[in-house]
């Protein structure tokens, strides 16, 4: 069985500039990271032209599709019918886009079959996780 999780999505982008209506996102579950969600956005999708990554809570991701949730930089809602807003806190500023709601609890579901919710420790490698955290010393 897979460790990882990957799902493409289109996003819209909020009040962008008219070439990034649409924007291509990859959605990625990784099941020796059992807590945390990455949604990436290709360097052609952003304004500065490099691959930028966001990590977080899959827990606030499940929250988010449903009622708001989230109050740091990463903050998500439901918007309308179908849709879900996922807002980006950055210092250069605030990045909104919208997602079908349907891919992403299509995309949660995965993650749930891969990884239950409320077993995530079992999953969890507190080895290596120690070890990164002292930089390879031990």
């Amino acid at each position: 069985m897979s460790t990882v999780i990957e799902q493409s999505v289109q996003a819209r982008m909020v009040a962008s500039a008219p070439r990034m209506e649409t924007l291509p996102a990859t959605l990625q579950y990784d099941r020796r990271d059992p807590f945390a969600v990455r949604m990436a956005f290709p360097a052609t999708a952003t304004l500065e032209g490099t691959d930028v990554s966001w990590e977080f809570s899959r827990e606030l991701l499940a929250a988010g599709v449903d009622s708001a949730a989230g109050v740091g930089d990463v903050r998500i809602r439901p918007f309308g019918y179908d849709r879900t807003v996922l807002e980006f806190h950055a210092t250069e500023g605030i990045a909104m886009v919208h997602v079908r709601t349907a891919d992403l609890r299509r995309f949660l579901e995965r993650a749930q079959e891969l990884v239950p919710a409320g077993d995530e420790h079992r999953f969890l490698d507190l080895d290596r996780s120690l070890t990164d955290l002292l930089g390879g010393a031990c």
